[in-house]
């Protein structure tokens, strides 16, 4: 009864109208020398949902979503030739960490490379455009700039490489990338995954609290698409301060999460949750009421309530149990050990019976309860 009360449940599956901007993302992680973590890694996403996975241990691309393999019908050598342009960005990697360390003016080491890239389609206007981000060791390092067709250097260690990739054909290369190639797998994938990408998942909502003078969190997660908007309101009135909302996350489903933390809550006001759903035309809301609030204290007491039930349950029916078998024991005992008054003519054989037959005493009388007979 508790979780019922605590959470607000609604997972509802209708169809809406698709987002009018869709994006092909990549992000890419090469590392060197961190302990169970792949040399290489790279995710694409549409739509902010995982399509594909790449890491230097598997050295194969696979897909996220069992729609993905559609796009062989367009492209055959798809897979092969994904797989291998990802394991020749590894070999690049490797080159590049060896590049920076004489740049950084390093001897190896914990380091690495992150690259972020992909381009948007607006399915209305026809407009496209696209993004080209590098970080080393979680740093600014350089980014493409589209409009300009130039890079931008954020580190003076970036200079060489702005000046190499400045060159005509490599300028040349990305324009073609992000033009052409980049929108057209991009509209690809929105073709064979339409289905899955133009859904809408309503979320399931909690108020959670680790303690009593914790923040109150409202959680929101399972929703699709990713457009969303999470926050706390006073009274009827949107709260901005004192409230702390978190980057929205992708779940393994395809599904998105989000939370709000309400850092202070005055009691003699009225607070609600409100979640806004792109494509949806109303509010979820879920007013917070301390009496059905899940926290840690309300779940460790219901636990510790749990546990003594479990306790005191078998240990209830072992006692009726032993209670039973005691009182049968001693009815079994009792009327076993009567004593046993023989009759003056059952105790006189009689000249027909055979003296085996005189031994034979019942089985129910104990030896030392027998009277001999002589």
């Amino acid at each position: 009864m508790l979780e019922m009360a605590a959470l607000f449940v609604v997972a509802l599956h209708i169809q809406s109208v698709q987002p009018v901007f869709h994006t092909l993302e990549f992000i890419e992680t090469a590392s060197s020398q961190i302990p169970n973590f792949p040399e290489y890694l790279i995710v694409a996403y549409v739509d902010g949902v995982p399509i594909t996975h790449c890491d230097s241990k598997s050295r194969k691309v696979s897909p996220k979503q069992d729609w993905v393999n559609k796009i062989t019908a367009h492209d055959p050598d798809y897979w092969r030739s994904e797989t291998a342009i990802y394991i020749g960005n590894q070999h690049v990697s490797k080159v590049n960490f060896e590049i920076a360390n004489e740049r950084f003016n390093q001897s190896g080491g914990v380091h690495t490379i992150q690259q972020m890239y992909g381009c948007g389609w607006d399915d209305e206007t026809g407009e496209v455009d696209g993004w080209r981000h590098y970080a080393y060791d979680g740093e600014d390092f350089i980014s493409l700039d589209l409009k300009q067709w130039r890079w931008l250097a954020f580190k003076p260690q970036a200079l060489d490489t702005k000046h190499k990739w400045e060159q005509q054909f490599v300028i040349q290369y990305y324009k073609d990338y992000y033009t052409e190639t980049c929108p057209e797998y991009l509209k690809m994938h929105l073709s064979n995954g339409k289905d899955f990408l133009t859904r809408t998942v309503l979320p399931r909502l909690s108020l959670l609290q680790k303690r009593s003078w914790s923040p109150v969190t409202c959680h929101a997660t399972g929703f699709y698409p990713r457009d969303a908007i999470l926050f706390w309101k006073k009274d009827g009135q949107k709260v901005s301060l004192g409230v702390e909302r978190e980057e929205t996350l992708p779940n393994h489903d395809g599904t998105f999460q989000v939370a709000a933390h309400l850092r202070a809550a005055d009691p003699s006001a009225r607070y609600e949750c409100v979640f806004q759903l792109a494509g949806v035309p109303d509010d979820i809301v879920v007013p917070l009421d301390h009496r059905v609030l899940l926290s840690n204290e309300r779940i460790e007491a219901e636990e510790r309530r749990k546990t003594a039930l479990a306790v005191a349950v078998p240990l209830a029916v072992l006692v009726v149990a032993v209670v039973i078998v005691a009182a049968i024991v001693y009815k079994w005992r009792k009327a076993k050990y009567v004593p046993v008054v023989l009759h003056a003519e059952a105790t006189e054989l009689s000249s027909q019976e055979s003296p085996a037959e005189a031994n034979i005493l019942p089985q129910s009388v104990p030896e030392r309860d027998v009277v001999p007979i002589e």
